[in-house]
């Protein structure tokens, strides 16, 4: 793959909720001809990138990846959720269904300021948010939010939202108990509200995950103690389940093992490299025979 000199630069925008707006940061290459002038009639490789529960835009393996594929010719637009990083609003208030609008918000956004979106990539939580909103854009999307979607890829996702909140009132009762609860994650504490997991058991992602119609890249490391990796096989089995009785073609998955690779990328840097090249691959690879792009 040819190396491209990149360039990042901050940005703002409206999120999904009302009078909040999210932080982002965008790592392209240095020359990126806006979508809309004339002469472009090829789709160009546009990222979304979600971060995991808790983290934000800056978090390490989010910044690595995203300025490598920026030097691999792919735009990418990391953002942070509502409440997190350089977001406004209060975490506490936030859950599943408000981190699917922010990432909705986040990709209109990436479809005005870059270009139509082609792949969403989303690490641990952001990575199930990522397969949801591909599953609901190709369901119902009257907007044509997604309309360039190509693939969608995960880094440690899980295969569901209903384990999160189990985690959550194990590490502390009172959440459930008294409306409210303190847990410290990454080494910093966070306030939870009741209505955070009360919303990550309202999502059926089991009825959702089989709607994904583009192809789908799970990377996923066998030793991940957060997410184990039956998490990745469960997903398999559901995304390739037939939508419909008429049916006539499985939406292609692939398992990408990370050998010795913790949940949150940080042991190996090396596992960086090796993501972000992969990813670049996949960007150029389902843009190169696009016949709906020519």
């Amino acid at each position: 793959m040819n190396e491209y000199e990149s360039t990042s630069y901050r940005v703002k925008f409206p999120s999904g909720t009302e009078r909040v707006h999210l932080a982002g940061i965008v790592d392209r290459p240095k020359v990126w001809h806006p979508w809309k002038d004339a002469g472009h009639t090829r789709l160009r490789p546009v990222v979304v990138y979600s971060h995991c529960f808790t983290c934000n835009k800056d978090f390490k393996a989010t910044v690595k990846i995203s300025r490598a594929l920026a030097r691999y010719g792919i735009a990418v637009l990391r953002y942070d959720m509502t409440g997190l990083g350089g977001s406004e609003g209060d975490f506490s208030k936030t859950n599943f269904t408000t981190n699917l609008r922010d990432l909705a918000a986040a990709v209109r956004f990436a479809n005005e300021e870059l270009g139509p979106v082609t792949a969403l990539v989303g690490h641990s939580f952001g990575g199930i948010a990522s397969l949801v909103t591909a599953a609901k854009s190709f369901q119902n999307d009257h907007d044509n939010l997604l309309a360039n979607l190509r693939f969608v890829a995960t880094l440690a996702a899980p295969s569901d939202t209903h384990h999160l909140a189990t985690l959550l009132s194990r590490m502390n009762p009172a959440i459930e108990s008294e409306g409210q609860g303190n847990v410290t994650i990454g080494g910093i504490e966070w306030t939870i509200r009741r209505q955070m997991l009360e919303d990550f058991r309202r999502h059926n992602v089991t009825d959702l995950l089989p709607q994904v119609a583009c192809p789908v890249l799970l990377m996923h490391s066998p030793v991940d103690e957060t997410v184990g990796i039956d998490h990745a096989l469960r997903m398999m089995s559901l995304i390739q389940t037939d939508r419909s009785a008429a049916a006539t073609a499985i939406t292609p998955v692939s398992l990408m093992a990370l050998p010795d690779a913790d949940h949150l990328l940080a042991k190996h840097p090396q596992d960086l490299t090796f993501v972000s090249q992969i990813l670049a691959a996949w960007c150029h690879r389902f843009l190169s025979d696009d016949r709906r792009s020519g």
